[in-house]
């Protein structure tokens, strides 16, 4: 059986009152595991940004923008590390 490979896009929003390095770490983090496991299109660093709603009792985070293309087994297990990470606001991961 093939693999069928398809286009997302994910959104992750960090804390962004941690420090700067976490905030680094935690974005490269997950841009090394979409790369790993598929074909990363784009990554647009949107930044801190004030939100629309707290979250949390936060008012700002900081946006991060992949466009990948990978296997559907993959977005599942992206799904379940952005739940257990610390430091995560809010995710979407979309099938373009």
């Amino acid at each position: 059986m093939t693999n069928v490979i398809n286009n997302y896009e994910t959104i992750f929003v960090i804390d962004a009152s941690l420090p700067e390095d976490q905030i680094t770490a935690i974005s490269e983090k997950f841009q090394a595991m979409i790369t790993a496991n598929g074909t990363v299109e784009s990554v647009d660093v949107w930044g801190k940004r004030r939100l629309a709603y707290e979250i949390d009792y936060k008012t700002e985070g900081y946006y991060v923008l992949v466009n990948f293309a990978s296997e559907a087994e993959f977005v599942a297990e992206l799904e379940r590390v952005y739940n257990i990470t610390d430091g995560i606001l809010r995710t979407i991961v979309i099938r373009k």
